[in-house]
């Protein structure tokens, strides 16, 4: 491979819920990964960009779409991904 030759990527829509949206200072970040990547790739790239969320990332929940996903779900074109911080009751 060339030094000229890119990486195919693709952008994720991520939507950020409840406090995560303050934490980040916006409700919606759409981030560029490879095409292919995991689920926790694109994580790390939100997370590289809003360290505060990172805190709080072994108790985020994920979904793409409307199904909750673990970290290893492969992201495909067009998916939008939501984190939403861990529930609390009282």
């Amino acid at each position: 491979m060339s030094g000229t030759e890119s990486i195919p990527t693709q952008d994720v829509v991520v939507h950020l819920w409840s406090y995560f949206k303050d934490l980040a200072g916006a409700s919606q970040l759409t981030v560029k990964v490879p095409t292919g990547s995991s689920l926790e790739r694109v994580l790390d790239e939100v997370y590289r960009r809003h360290p505060r969320l990172g805190a709080l990332r072994q108790s985020t929940l994920l979904a793409v779409g409307v199904e909750y996903q673990g970290a290893s779900y492969g992201v495909r074109p067009g998916d939008e991904v939501s984190l939403f911080p861990p529930v609390q009751g009282g």
